[in-house]
């Protein structure tokens, strides 16, 4: 799958509500999604630093500041670059919020918790979990989520965007 491709598969689970722009509700109903499907209160200091690191990828994704990112927007900005210094602070403290043990791994129940708060469809959750889990012992990795994403956003090729969305390509 294509950089583009995968930008837009990305972006139209971002944009929940479908009408082709991200508004800056939507964006930042991710952290308060999976802090309710992890159980934590919104006070809990792991929300507070996914809800922060959400308002600053927020502010530099709405290039032009009128509150709702278009595809265009989107894709100009989305890539490796903005990735590693952005994204990736958001998507592993989204990660820490939903690892209720805290362990820096997560089981398919946790799994299917944030990426279904994230707005992946359930059915395809398990498919991606086991493409993850490299070495079948029933965890998924930090790290390893973290590279995945990269790896689908960059157009490298993923086994957990394709196996998440694999109807959509």
């Amino acid at each position: 799958m294509d950089d583009t491709t995968a930008k837009r598969l990305v972006f139209a689970m971002l944009d929940a509500d479908g009408d082709g722009v991200i508004s800056r509700e939507e964006y930042a109903a991710r952290a308060e999604r999976v802090a309710l499907a992890a159980g934590r209160a919104e006070d809990d200091p792991l929300v507070v630093t996914a809800r922060t690191a959400g308002r600053r990828a927020w502010e530099l994704m709405d290039a032009n500041g009128d509150g709702g990112v278009t595809f265009d927007e989107y894709a100009a900005w989305a890539g490796a670059e903005a990735f590693d210094t952005v994204c990736e602070p958001v998507l592993g403290a989204l990660f820490d919020v939903i690892d209720t043990d805290g362990d820096g791994t997560l089981d398919l129940p946790e799994f299917t918790k944030l990426r279904a708060a994230l707005g992946n469809p359930v059915g395809n959750i398990e498919t991606a979990f086991d493409a993850l889990d490299s070495d079948g012992d029933g965890r998924v990795r930090r790290a390893d989520y973290i590279a995945s994403i990269r790896a689908h956003i960059t157009g490298e090729g993923s086994p957990m965007g394709k196996a998440l969305y694999a109807e959509h390509v």
